[in-house]
């Protein structure tokens, strides 16, 4: 059925300690498509409403989370070019989401932060996200949170904070 894991896929699937080094988890790999589609889908609402995109949901985010984040680190962090983020942060510039300074030694650098408009939308982005993260921790038990906190750094690439 779609959108649903694929039953006959699960059944077949080696459990996570088997031998088979050919083994695809075809199950975990589902798991994470449903996963981001609906962890996603409350912000995305939010954001076509203003005309934005999820590349607007990422820089908002990480602008707010580290007020006076330079342009630099920005692309560092999101691993995007130049020109993509030139134009996802012009349209949050524009519409009063965020404000751009110059750099305190370096006049070049360009500093940012979010406006008081940039601190809400954000905060409203997140709160349907960190709900649905709460439900599912709860649902899971004890020590969940350090258990996923563990299991999504493994997940990141090497070298990455």
């Amino acid at each position: 059925m779609a959108g649903q894991p694929n039953q006959k896929a699960e059944n077949e699937m080696p459990s996570a300690g088997a031998d088979n080094t050919d083994a695809v988890d075809f199950e975990i790999i589902e798991l994470f498509f449903f996963a981001y589609r609906d962890f996603t889908s409350d912000p995305d609402v939010i954001l076509e409403k203003r005309g934005f995109g999820r590349a607007h949901h990422r820089v908002l985010h990480f602008v707010d989370r580290e007020p006076g984040m330079t342009v630099a680190n920005l692309l560092d962090t999101l691993r995007i070019t130049k020109q993509s983020l030139a134009r996802v942060l012009k349209q949050l510039i524009d519409s009063g989401y965020i404000h751009q300074v110059a750099g305190p030694e370096d006049r070049r650098q360009r500093m940012l932060y979010t406006t008081k408009e940039g601190k809400t939308l954000a905060r409203a982005l997140a709160e349907p996200q960190s709900r649905r993260i709460a439900e599912a921790m709860e649902k899971t038990g004890p020590g969940a949170r350090e258990l996923v906190k563990r299991f999504l750094a493994g997940m990141k690439n090497a070298g990455d904070n």
